[in-house]
């Protein structure tokens, strides 16, 4: 089995790769190969279309493309990619997009112990799921459906940005927030408002809490 694993800090990539390739499991013959390693969403892209692995262990927050994004990206182009989320956030947003977007699992770094069992698992054709996770899962699903920002061409960043607006938070805590540079959020807000043809970000907190509660 060869494996990708994406994660913005070298020093988790490094680990992952241990606990992956040490791991005695599934005997000689069902081996993990760790075939590349890479530090953020545009390299899982390139790195995914460069060794076509059976399998890609992602993060989720990382600069410039998130690991949503990423996943979206590599899907479009291969329908049939074994996407495995690996990250600290049980946060009800992102287990939804990955749900929707077809992602084989999602579980938690404290669990990475278990990771190639995991591995293992999605290569059978299962779903994986921490064991948070799978807490939050029936209100996910039965939640009502979410207003469709993609048909409005609104990224996945600029999702997590409209929720920070609604959430009352300035430009200087939604850069701490995501990671990016306060003009880039400015721009972003300017993107999300010409798409969504609203005024200034007092309606977009509205037009958010309307989605919401409808």
């Amino acid at each position: 089995m060869r494996v990708i694993v994406i994660d913005d800090d070298p020093l988790v990539s490094g680990a992952l790769k241990v606990i992956l390739e040490g791991d005695c499991e599934g005997g000689e013959n069902d081996g993990i190969t760790v075939a590349a390693m890479g530090c953020s969403g545009a390299e899982a892209v390139s790195l995914y279309k460069a060794h076509r692995p059976d399998i890609v262990v992602m993060d989720i927050r990382m600069d410039n493309m998130n690991g949503i994004e990423a996943a979206s990206a590599i899907l479009s182009c291969d329908g049939d990619a074994r996407i495995l989320f690996l990250t600290t956030f049980v946060d009800d947003e992102y287990i939804s997009r990955a749900l929707r977007m077809g992602a084989r699992g999602y579980i938690l770094k404290q669990d990475c112990a278990g990771l190639a069992s995991a591995c293992r698992a999605v290569m059978r054709g299962q779903m994986v799921y921490g064991s948070k996770v799978v807490e939050k899962l029936p209100d996910i699903i039965n939640r009502k459906a979410e207003f469709d920002y993609g048909a409005y061409g609104i990224t996945a960043k600029e999702t997590e940005l409209i929720g920070l607006v609604a959430d009352g938070l300035s430009n200087r805590e939604i850069a701490a927030r995501m990671f990016i540079a306060e003009g880039t959020v400015r721009n972003l807000i300017s993107s999300v408002l010409g798409k969504l043809n609203l005024r200034d970000r007092t309606q977009l907190a509205c037009f958010y809490y309307q989605q919401i509660n409808p």
